[in-house]
């Protein structure tokens, strides 16, 4: 437990809460065991589901201060706020449908925010979360995970650099197969919110992996976006959602250079695939590729020489892969370290807050509220795309 002493001084771990994230839900542990890999965080409060019973039962398993256990965000924020032990931070772990209005009401009582993605489930919302963060000035960190990897972090360099040249074609894959049947119907709970619009949003596998795909691609990459065209489908007889992508993007010109142009394929429909994230970036000077199911090696080739081999702790790999680098050479290290990273920039992000003009050191990274529009607006537009025969159209 935190002392009184540490409460008032700032020190020790800091206190967070979470929304969402009981009994029989995946992500919610991936986000503890995050939070705890670096002592960084302490979880006090939760109210762990919408289920009174289910949360209470939830938070006796985490060993939470039954005090501390609430039956919604509201009753949480409300009494969190007023408490001199209070919650510093929230991890909102739920269906995408109530990001929104837990994201705010914290917001609105002062404690920062760290959001699974997407950021909510339409556009308006979104934007209406955007300015009330820039409103509030609060932290507010979106757990696109995939960007806190060391190699991505290493590919995002290179690019940035100029060692790939001026950027050509940038191509992102993320195919899984576990909705190729109607898993909601054989009782999944997580296929039945995230194929049901009410609680997804209009996007299926668009929001869901299409998101982290075109996350990465723009993270690695450092283009805007201009149009897309987008040929969307839901295979699954009765399903009310997309589940398999193809986006075409046009990027904005960098400089001088003609604008680059990528692809983007997400599938739940794919069989043989359980998380096939892939990245591909091709420049005037070479390319790069990394695939998260291995993700401790980046392959480079410079044109014109043999494909080279970089990896995360060994040869080749520069500082900025090795800020985020866990363990010695040899030793995987991936999904769980990434998600701890993105909580120990938020945790460097929060410290900083608390100091006299609150700015973190140039060097944390991590994805913001804007990052998480951006996300949204991508996933309508490519609604909006494939309605109308895959249209060019703009974000």
């Amino acid at each position: 437990m935190v002392s009184g002493r540490q409460v008032e001084s700032g020190q020790g771990p800091i206190r967070y809460g979470m929304v969402g994230g009981g009994q029989g839900a995946f992500i919610g542990a991936v986000h503890r065991l995050a939070a705890r890999m670096d002592g960084e965080f302490e979880l006090v409060a939760g109210a762990l589901s919408s289920d009174p019973a289910r949360a209470k039962a939830s938070a006796a398993e985490l060993r939470l201060d039954p005090a501390r256990s609430y039956g919604s965000f509201l009753e949480m924020a409300k009494a969190e706020a007023k408490r001199p032990d209070g919650i510093e931070a929230v991890a909102i772990v739920t269906p995408n449908n109530v990001h929104y209005p837990a994201a705010k009401a914290f917001l609105e009582v002062g404690i920062h925010v760290i959001c699974d993605k997407p950021l909510t489930s339409n556009l308006a919302d979104a934007k209406k979360l955007a300015a009330l963060v820039e409103k509030t000035g609060k932290v507010f960190v979106l757990t696109h995970n995939y960007t806190a990897y060391p190699m991505v972090r290493q590919a995002r360099d290179m690019v940035a650099k100029g060692q790939l040249g001026d950027i050509r074609v940038v191509q992102a894959e993320y195919p899984q197969d576990w909705l190729t049947e109607d898993a909601a119907a054989a009782g999944s709970k997580q296929a039945a919110w995230r194929t049901d619009p009410k609680q997804s949003g209009a996007g299926g596998a668009s929001g869901d992996i299409g998101t982290h795909a075109y996350n990465l691609a723009r993270f690695v990459s450092g283009l805007e976006l201009a149009e897309l065209s987008a040929d969307l489908d839901a295979f699954v007889p009765g399903r009310k959602v997309d589940d398999n992508v193809n986006v075409l993007l046009r990027f904005k010109p960098a400089g001088k250079a003609p604008a680059a142009k990528g692809m983007i394929w997400a599938s739940q429909v794919a069989p043989g695939h359980e998380n096939g994230l892939k990245l591909r970036v091709y420049g005037t000077k070479g390319g790069i590729e990394w695939v998260q199911a291995d993700p401790n090696y980046l392959w480079y080739t410079p044109f014109g020489q043999p494909k080279q081999l970089i990896t995360r702790a060994g040869a080749g790999a520069t500082s900025v892969a090795a800020r985020l680098t866990r363990v010695p050479p040899g030793h995987p290290e991936g999904y769980l370290e990434g998600f701890a990273n993105i909580y120990q920039e938020a945790a460097r992000a929060i410290r900083a807050a608390r100091r006299k003009g609150g700015k973190p050191a140039k060097d944390v990274i991590y994805p913001t509220v804007q990052d998480g529009v951006e996300g949204v607006a991508f996933v309508e537009a490519c609604v909006k795309s494939s309605k109308k025969n895959g249209a060019w159209t703009k974000l």
